[in-house]
């Protein structure tokens, strides 16, 4: 886009653009949508976001079919499970990935701001602002789009997914939006994925260690997700802005 537009503007388009894929595309399947916005939409402009979760495997596999070099940004709080990280790293070799980002936390802005590492308990939104949306927000300048991996039986704020959706001044690609958790399992097992350890553990939806806990069976998708309290999401998808 011209470098002289204001941001709201600019935010305008971007979110024409995404109306404008959503209608022509809005109905291919996972593969086919990543296809296209890899190749042809965004080439060498958009990144996959991935949190290494018991899910993720699924669209790093698909990517890396794709185009192993397709830039994968992990956000790396300094609060995930060991299990997690040796899970990313095992992953990354085992597909072939060539380009990831994992991302950490200003240095400058934990030291004022979480020195004693205990910012969770206090402000858990404003904990995931600092170790997770501003380090995505830097990570993320200069691509034109970013992958996620959101599906819309997961929880009520995901419900009604667009494959396309305008983000600031990027566009948001949710190529999952429609499968369930069978397609998941099958996809798991026709590719020999390996499942994320903490999984047979009782840990459905994994985050920082700090913020997750077991879920109980027949609970929700992310259930054990910041436990006893009403926060569903970390923030990242409710707008990261130019």
């Amino acid at each position: 886009m011209p470098p002289c537009l204001s941001e709201a503007e600019r935010d305008r388009l971007t979110a024409e653009r995404a109306r404008t894929f959503e209608a022509r595309y809005g109905q291919l399947g996972a593969e086919a949508a990543l296809r296209l916005a890899i190749q042809t939409l965004f080439p060498g402009r958009i990144a996959l976001v991935s949190s290494f979760g018991t899910e993720s495997a699924v669209l790093l596999d698909m990517v890396a079919r794709i185009d192993p070099a397709t830039p994968v940004v992990f956000l790396d709080t300094g609060k995930h499970f060991g299990e997690t990280l040796r899970y990313r790293d095992a992953l990354v070799a085992r597909l072939g990935l060539t380009d990831l980002r994992s991302v950490k936390p200003a240095p400058g802005a934990l030291a004022r701001e979480d020195a004693e590492g205990l910012l969770f308990a206090r402000d858990p939104d404003r904990c995931c602002a600092l170790r997770k949306a501003a380090p995505l927000k830097e990570a993320l300048a200069g691509f034109e789009a970013w992958i996620t991996g959101r599906k819309a039986f997961q929880a009520a704020t995901r419900a009604g997914l667009p494959l396309f959706e305008s983000d600031g001044p990027r566009i948001k690609v949710n190529p999952l939006r429609h499968w369930r958790p069978a397609w998941i399992a099958d996809h798991f097992a026709r590719h020999g994925l390996p499942p994320h350890p903490l999984e047979a553990d009782g840990f459905r939806s994994i985050g920082c260690f700090s913020c997750t806990a077991r879920s109980v069976p027949g609970a929700g998708a992310r259930a054990g997700r910041w436990p006893g309290i009403a926060k569903t999401e970390c923030g990242i998808h409710f707008g990261l802005g130019g």
